[in-house]
């Protein structure tokens, strides 16, 4: 005999049976318990299921991170929702025991310069691209970001041929724990760090010397 489907549950968001302080910490438990969970950012969209209408979500993220202080893992805003994180101050440990790499590590100099380029100047083609390093981009490159899903196909360009453009994806903002386009360092912030000049990019000469973006 087969099985039978599982019941619909019904989950109580509100708790009005609950004294408002026991009401608090089930609904901080429960979204605390989802984005645990979850191997993606979890959206407010998806947290605004498991609360009450009348829950405060940012105050219940507030009070979440405020506990996680001392802690080895922290709740961090990315990609349009939030994620558990280990905080960067044990990569070094996490890396030893694990072996796994940095993110961005996969990259080599010159993808992470086309990535750059993609993330400030989307929607960008690749022609476009290779205006900023003054030679073509080899789509290897454009492939290799592609099929780590950190850059995707925006709108065409109104230009002759319509070609497609690059944009950067969700994933990109998870990789680098970043919440929204709006948090990528300013331009000028990356001139002080030494990882950009302005003046060579818009000279065309992007790279630092010896570096191809046409890396193979």
């Amino acid at each position: 005999m087969g099985r039978r489907p599982k019941a619909n549950v019904t989950l109580d968001t509100t708790l009005t049976d609950l004294p408002s302080a026991l009401r608090w910490r089930e609904w901080m438990g429960r979204v605390e318990a989802v984005i645990f969970a979850s191997s993606e950012p979890v959206t407010r969209a998806m947290l605004a299921k498991v609360v009450g209408p009348d829950c405060n979500l940012d105050l219940i993220i507030d009070d979440i991170q405020a506990e996680l202080r001392g802690r080895p893992y922290e709740l961090v805003a990315v990609a349009g929702g939030w994620q558990h994180r280990t905080r960067r101050q044990f990569a070094d440990a996490i890396r030893t025991a694990t072996g796994a790499g940095e993110a961005g590590s996969t990259l080599s100099a010159s993808e992470m310069q086309v990535l750059l380029c993609v993330g400030y100047f989307q929607p960008i083609t690749r022609g476009e691209l290779g205006k900023f390093f003054g030679k073509e981009i080899s789509r290897d490159v454009i492939g290799h970001l592609r099929r780590l899903d950190l850059i995707g196909s925006g709108p065409r360009a109104p230009q002759p041929g319509a070609p497609y453009t690059y944009v950067t994806t969700k994933a990109f903002l998870a990789q680098f724990g970043f919440d929204t386009l709006r948090d990528l360092p300013d331009i000028e912030a990356l001139e002080d760090a030494g990882l950009l000049s302005k003046e060579r990019m818009f000279a065309g000469d992007f790279l630092p010397k010896g570096d191809a973006a046409d890396d193979e």
